[in-house]
């Protein structure tokens, strides 16, 4: 029988990515969107769901059961960046912000954890990203949000396993994606504390994103842990640069990470 898998967001960069590499391998995707509807092109379908609407989360997770008769894998990918110096960011966007990096993620584990306990068999990947593993000038609250589901997945996963439910996280760096253009940014204040720094911190994210690796990379992954019957908690996808600052801020003091960090942003 093949492996029914549902994808949040589906409708584009990542997700749609994950999606149609594992539509082409055989197996039963389903997608979901905001705005399914203003979708055109997916090979797969997409289910109407917004991450911060339980009851759209619990309705999408009863069709697929319906129609499918089971949820074999979740892979937690919406998601929304955010950038802008903390003080500055309003409270109404850092709370949207973990709505859908973290509080989401968590509604969707929760409303598909009773299948796969009744099933015996499961597995969740929270997309979540290396900026998870520090805090990053002018990212701080995509940092946290991030970070945030990182740590709840080493919680569950120690919850669930002897349930026969697997828990992963995948971690990615800078993919060529259209995250920058969903992304909430505070706007630069003239005369600001930190108008400089942050317009040209803006400007090197911009340029990271748009020069970064094909998404697919990402959905090679995502099927290697698929088919790892005893996967990692733990796994990062990103240039050797992205995933080697992980290793630097384990054995760098932190004045020296923070200075290495500072100095790359020119701050």
């Amino acid at each position: 029988m093949n492996k029914v898998v549902l994808i949040t967001g589906g409708s584009s960069g990542i997700g749609k990515s994950i999606g149609e590499f594992l539509h082409q391998k055989g197996y039963v995707v389903y997608g979901t969107s905001r705005n399914p509807d203003r979708i055109t092109n997916s090979i797969f379908p997409l289910l109407q769901l917004d991450v911060r609407n339980t009851g759209t989360i619990k309705l999408v997770i009863t069709q697929i059961i319906a129609i499918s008769g089971r949820l074999d894998i979740v892979i937690n990918n919406a998601g929304v960046g955010i950038t802008g110096p903390l003080e500055e960011i309003p409270m109404a966007e850092i709370r949207n912000n973990f709505e859908i990096n973290f509080f989401g993620p968590i509604e969707v584990m929760k409303a598909v954890l009773p299948q796969m306990r009744l099933q015996k068999s499961g597995l969740i990947i929270n997309i979540t990203s290396i900026a998870a593993y520090m805090g990053l000038p002018y990212r701080s609250v995509y940092s946290a949000s991030k970070g945030a589901l990182e740590l709840i997945t080493e919680s569950l996963s120690m919850e669930v396993k002897s349930q026969g439910i697997l828990i992963s996280n995948l971690a990615p760096g800078d993919f060529a994606t259209n995250i920058a253009s969903g992304r909430y940014h505070a706007p630069v204040i003239k005369d600001s504390s930190y108008e400089i720094s942050y317009r040209s911190t803006l400007e090197l994210m911009n340029q990271q994103v748009d020069s970064g690796n094909d998404p697919n990379e990402i959905a090679e992954v995502i099927y290697a842990i698929i088919k790892n019957s005893s996967p990692k908690i733990h796994y990062k996808v990103g240039n050797f640069l992205q995933k080697f600052s992980i290793v630097l801020k384990r054995i760098l003091p932190d004045k020296i990470y923070e200075k290495m960090l500072m100095n790359h942003y020119k701050l």
